[in-house]
């Protein structure tokens, strides 16, 4: 038996988003905790799994708070360092009229970044029941070789390995880079998340059968999970192809976390049902589960600790469809 259903590795951040206007008209701005793995892994422990995060904060006001969010929300924080020699990364998100958003990252460098290879907890790695990572902790050289030694503890010790992209271009250097680490996160995973717009970017493919048949073809992934924003979501397994709707909200805030909500929900499905029996019926009730979460997380400021509860989710997909 493994200790831990869920262990991810990546950024741990602060997300500075706009809330309101001052009275002199300056934008008002939240310290909301952030961080696509620990946000996947928040949504997670609401769910009711045993989870735990690796990377490095810095020894500061931002980097205490960090760590303390995560205790709240139930996410063993033993894998986290805590560097005096740099700061915690900071990230500001502009919500833009059509709802997308804009990022400036103040990481040159931050924490996160500087994770060393000699500073992971093997024994996390060891006992967990799936390994998730992004392309964030792959963007230097020095957390790039922390990525790889745990995915590879993390290979040897049976996890399932889960992959989220989660492309943000101004980290990288080039995005010929950008594809490269991409690539070679999509070689090491059992289970790929990818979004309408980065599958359009890797791929080169403006049609998403063909992009995820270009990715199946290359890398071999048992399951691909297709985010679509407002046109739902998709999941590709075997010869099979599931869609589930969204769940559209009115009174939508903004879609930070979104993703991250969604890729929880399916690991979280998986822990469930296993990824060796997956079938239409148990993709569809996955997906909906997670495009429902991934909704609720859009009507409120932040995710990581704001994320819904079960119940909650099953009672928005109840009222919607029954």
């Amino acid at each position: 038996m493994k200790a831990y259903d869920v262990v991810a590795l990546g950024e741990l951040l602060i997300d500075f988003t706009e809330n309101g206007i001052s009275e002199q008209g300056n934008p008002l701005c939240e310290a909301n905790p952030g961080g696509a793995p620990c946000n996947v892994l928040a949504m997670l422990s609401k769910a009711g799994r045993k989870t735990a995060f690796i990377g490095k904060v810095g020894q500061d006001i931002w980097g205490a708070r960090l760590k303390a969010a995560l205790e709240e929300v139930k996410i063993d924080t033993s894998g986290l360092v805590s560097d005096a020699q740099v700061r915690t990364t900071l990230a500001f998100v502009e919500t833009l009229p059509d709802g997308d958003r804009n990022f400036s990252f103040y990481r040159n460098p931050g924490a996160d970044m500087m994770l060393r290879e000699d500073e992971i907890r093997k024994e996390l790695l060891e006992n967990t029941k799936i390994f998730h990572f992004g392309t964030l902790s792959m963007t230097d050289e020095t957390v790039r070789r922390a990525t790889r030694e745990a995915i590879g503890i993390a290979k040897e010790n049976g996890a399932i390995l889960s992959f989220d992209p989660n492309l943000r271009p101004p980290l990288w250097r080039t995005l010929e880079e950008a594809k490269e680490q991409t690539a070679y996160g999509c070689s090491q995973c059992d289970v790929l998340k990818i979004s309408d717009n980065e599958i359009r970017w890797f791929t080169g493919e403006e049609d998403f059968d063909t992009g995820v048949a270009r990715l199946r073809e290359r890398f071999g992934i048992p399951l691909i999970l297709l985010s679509m924003g407002r046109d739902g979501s998709r999941a590709y397994y075997k010869d099979l192809r599931v869609e589930a709707p969204p769940f559209l909200q009115e009174n939508t805030i903004e879609t930070t976390g979104a993703g991250d909500t969604f890729v929880g929900c399916c690991l979280h499905g998986l822990l469930k049902y296993g990824l060796e029996d997956l079938d239409e019926t148990k993709l569809r009730r996955m997906l909906t589960f997670a495009n429902g979460a991934a909704s609720l997380i859009t009507t409120r400021r932040g995710a990581l600790r704001v994320m819904p509860d079960p119940g909650e989710v099953e009672r928005l997909i109840a009222d919607r469809i029954g």
